[in-house]
């Protein structure tokens, strides 16, 4: 069976909008993330312009639903036009039991599908110290990214994981989500690696998802 880790970045004001489209389809678990964009600090005091308040709503779906679910959010949210918003499907290896899949496929018969190993587009997750989005995001641009989202997070590293490799896993923490080509994310990764890695006061870690499927990209497709 096919299923999805359907991920929605958009502004915070479109959010309630979204969680209903995914209300509609009746998928039984929606998650809404505070999160905010990434234009740097010297931007945003140029133009006189406050950091953009987004929300990220993620839900799950199988391989059906997620169609419906994009073709949806293109007629009712308009989310293929640019600044709408993205919407993106990650797909899930295996899930915790019988009882927890039948919750999350609204109960359909498993099968035998399986997802193209093909992908145009991956999702890369840089866990980074508190306050140190600008220089991760400079180092991202300078390797041809356009743009991320940023959610704040706590590492929960016990005593005995405090530190390693000099990097704090339990202090405050920042995830920026990165969509890209996946011919352009190694030199992406590379870029933040090398300048705001581990040994750096950003202590960047990278790691990148596949993507399976996305809308709101047609800026970068473009270019």
């Amino acid at each position: 069976m096919i299923l999805n880790l359907v991920a929605v970045i958009v502004d915070r004001s479109r959010a309630k909008l979204t969680a209903e489209l995914f209300e509609s389809h009746k998928l039984p678990m929606v998650l809404a993330m505070l999160a905010r964009g990434t234009a740097s600090s010297e931007v945003l005091d140029l133009y006189g312009l406050e950091a953009t308040d987004k929300t990220l709503l993620v839900t799950v779906a199988g391989g059906d639903m997620t169609h419906q679910l994009m073709r949806a959010a293109k007629r009712k949210l308009f989310i293929d036009v640019p600044g709408n918003g993205i919407m993106l499907a990650i797909p899930i290896k295996s899930v915790g039991g019988g009882r927890t899949l039948a919750f999350i496929s609204g109960g359909a018969a498993p099968d035998s599908s399986a997802p193209e190993l093909k992908f145009e587009h991956e999702l890369i997750m840089a866990v980074i110290n508190e306050g140190h989005t600008d220089p991760v995001m400079d180092a991202a641009r300078s390797a041809g990214a356009a743009g991320g989202t940023v959610l704040h997070a706590k590492g929960t590293g016990g005593k005995l994981s405090e530190k390693f490799l000099g990097v704090s896993l339990a202090d405050e923490k920042e995830v920026v989500l990165i969509v890209s080509k996946s011919a352009e994310k190694a030199a992406i990764m590379r870029a933040i690696s090398e300048r705001c890695g581990v040994d750096t006061p950003a202590g960047a870690i990278a790691f990148s998802l596949p993507i399976s499927s996305v809308v709101g990209l047609r800026v970068l497709d473009d270019d």
